[in-house]
């Protein structure tokens, strides 16, 4: 089926995985029915490149800030002054990729916890919502989240319902990728049962998180019917209003005008 209007809220086309046919894949991804993407920086040399791909593509823009995994490389000197001088282009629309990893570590958390504070309150200070990355640091991520109170998503969730819950109560949105299609999704079809229709949001983190049947390969945002068919089937909808729905409050946290996906 034949899907419009799609909206990959999250996609790393930055990545050295698309080096060999970027402009090709972005190309053609009005013609597979998306419309919107976002394309979230890591570091302070993906925040030029992002920069470079919204400012080259009408359909795409970026967020910018310091991933947990670069923290302890990038999180030093004036580094918060570059992502602030960077978020002034129009283009971007988000302070991201940022937040906790505890799962790598390849930041000392101490260090993550300090880079991503500091984002959340210039987040706040711009009057830019956040994309939250958070890897089974769910009580410090909420910790901060609840003591900033920033507008924002959690990207790629991986938390329980209680956890989505308690998310939601502070005003958050909730992305969700292929991984809603693994075999080991319970959890996570439990916690998207608990996202209201308005809260919602659909993404690949691609080049990673690639659904089934696709997973192992090359993610991109042409596959994110995967991920709202598998959604609409558990919450008693179709994919397509889904995928209407998700858009909305993509434009809606993201403060674009839906006007642009004409």
């Amino acid at each position: 089926m034949e899907y419009r209007g799609i909206f990959d809220t999250h996609a790393h086309y930055d990545d050295e995985r698309f080096d060999e046919d970027r402009d090709t894949v972005l190309g053609n991804l009005a013609g597979h029915g998306v419309s919107l993407v976002v394309d979230p920086a890591c570091d302070l040399e993906t925040c030029v490149k992002t920069l470079e791909l919204s400012s080259k593509y009408n359909f795409l823009y970026s967020a910018v800030g310091v991933h947990p995994h670069s923290a302890e490389s990038d999180g030093n000197g004036d580094w918060l002054q570059k992502v602030a001088d960077f978020a002034k282009n129009d283009k971007v629309v988000a302070i991201g990729e940022i937040g906790l990893d505890y799962h790598y570590d390849f930041s000392p958390r101490e260090k993550q916890k300090e880079v991503f504070a500091a984002q959340l309150a210039l987040a706040n200070d711009l009057d830019l919502p956040v994309i939250i990355h958070d890897r089974e640091a769910h009580a410090d991520t909420l910790e901060l989240v609840k003591k900033y109170r920033p507008k924002g998503i959690i990207h790629c969730f991986s938390g329980s319902a209680e956890t989505a819950r308690e998310f939601l109560k502070l005003g958050m949105y909730i992305g969700f990728t292929g991984s809603v299609t693994f075999k080991n999704a319970n959890k996570l079809l439990l916690a998207a049962m608990e996202v209201p229709d308005d809260r919602i949001l659909l993404e690949t983190d691609c080049p990673y998180m690639a659904p089934v049947p696709y997973r192992g390969q090359r993610c991109d945002s042409t596959l994110i019917p995967a991920t709202a068919e598998r959604l609409a089937e558990l919450r008693g909808t179709d994919a397509q209003t889904l995928i209407d729905r998700a858009r909305e409050n993509g434009c809606r946290i993201y403060g674009i005008d839906a006007e642009d996906i004409k």
